[in-house]
Order: structure tokens, then sequence, then C-alpha cells
């Protein structure tokens, strides 16, 4: 018989944030071009794009979407210092994944709107566009919510698209890259739709609000935390 292993949103999340907490603690303490850097930055790889899959299913079933937009907006701001620290030492004009999100919201409602003019839509999100690059895995999350939501009903559309947009992210992380082959590890970015048609439920979880804020407190705090690990262990 088969058994089939499934994840529920909470769940995927929650995978999703630890694959986060290794990124991170990468590049604060392991050298890039090493294979523990390579295999940590992999996995990292998995939370930008699976937080806009993430992003485009809020869109779709939260109550509010003001409130949405607001609480992310909110947290975007707590979280620009933590991240801005942690990225550069310094409080700069460097925002984390949460604005970015921001920003992917604000896209997914310009997209949905019917009456909008196309060269209308085309300046916004170019508009946005620009914006994202403050932010971490900026364009990227922007571009992704707009076609996992454009072709939600088709999902080999979906993914198809999906994958070339991965395909650009990984050229430009290895373009950038010296030897090319040592940011290879934006590979791990074509995790995601194997694991969400895989392994993702569709069911929500546990309703209680723990879950709901979880990462939303996480994000910034964890972002400080490693800073101030880093001036403590390496000055």
């Amino acid at each position: 018989f088969t058994m089939t292993f499934k994840l529920n949103r909470n769940q995927m999340k929650y995978l999703v944030i630890v694959a986060m907490l290794i990124d991170h603690i990468a590049w604060a303490f392991v050298p890039t071009v090493s294979v523990l850097g390579f295999v940590m930055h992999f996995i990292g790889r998995l939370t930008g794009p699976t937080m806009a899959f993430f992003l485009v299913e809020g869109f779709e079933h939260t109550r509010d979407r003001k409130k949405y937009l607001m609480r992310l907006g909110i947290f975007a701001l707590i979280s620009w210092i933590p991240f801005s620290l942690f990225e550069l030492g310094r409080i700069t004009y460097s925002f984390g994944v949460i604005y970015t999100l921001f920003l992917g919201l604000i896209a997914l409602m310009v997209e949905e709107r019917q009456n909008l003019a196309p060269w209308k839509k085309i300046l916004l999100f170019f508009i946005l566009l620009i914006l994202s690059l403050f932010g971490d895995w900026g364009l990227y999350d922007i571009i992704w919510p707009v076609l996992l939501y454009r072709y939600r009903d088709n999902p080999k559309q979906k993914w198809f698209s999906f994958c070339l947009v991965g395909a650009l992210y990984v050229w430009m992380v290895s373009y950038g890259s010296k030897p090319f082959y040592t940011g290879l590890w934006a590979l791990g970015t074509f995790m995601v739709p194997v694991i969400i048609s895989k392994f993702y439920s569709g069911q929500a979880g546990s309703r209680h609000p723990f879950h709901k804020w979880f990462f939303y407190v996480f994000y910034p705090a964890h972002l400080l935390i490693l800073y101030l690990l880093k001036l403590y262990f390496l000055g």
C-alpha cells in the first residue's frame, strides 16, 4: 500500500521557518563557499517562494484583506531595523521579506482589479518591482505571487511559469557568484513545486492565534538575536 504524507498550512509554514533559520544561520556564521554553506543555503531557498505561495492562499482565504495588508505593513516596519542590522551591521534602507510580501499583496490587489486599464496595471507593477529592490527576495516575491494567482486554476501553467522565474533567479545568483557554480545553491528553489504539489494537503490546520502570529514575531526576533550573536562571537 502507499502511505501519503501530507502537511497542512501551519505545518508547511513551520517547515519554511526552520528553512529560513538554517539559511540565516549560514549567512551569519558559515562560509558561503563551503559544502555546509551550500547545503544550508540550498535548504533556505524553500522560504521565499513558499511564502509567495502562501501569500496567494492568504489573499484568497482571509476574511479581511485590508487587515492582512495592515498586518504585513506593521511587521515590515518592525522588522526593518533587525533585518538591516543583520544584513549590513547598520541601519539603512534595507528591508526584510515581510516588506516584499506587503508589496506582493498590493500587486495581487492590482492583478485582481478587472476594471483597471492594462497600462495602469503595468505601471503599478513596475513601481512595486522597483520598490521591492529594497527588500529581501525583491522582484521574485512580487512576480511569483502574481503568476501563482493568475494561473491558480491551471497547475501546469502555474508551476511552469514559477519555474521560469526560478530559472532567472538561479541565473542571477550564479552570475553574481565567482566561480559561478558556488551560487548553484539557488537551485533549491525548485524544491518548492515538488513539496507543495506532493505534500501540501490544502488544509489550514489549527485556527489558534498562536499559529497566525508566530512568524510575524519570530521573524524580527531571530534576526535581532542572530545580529547580537554575530557581534558577540565575531565582533
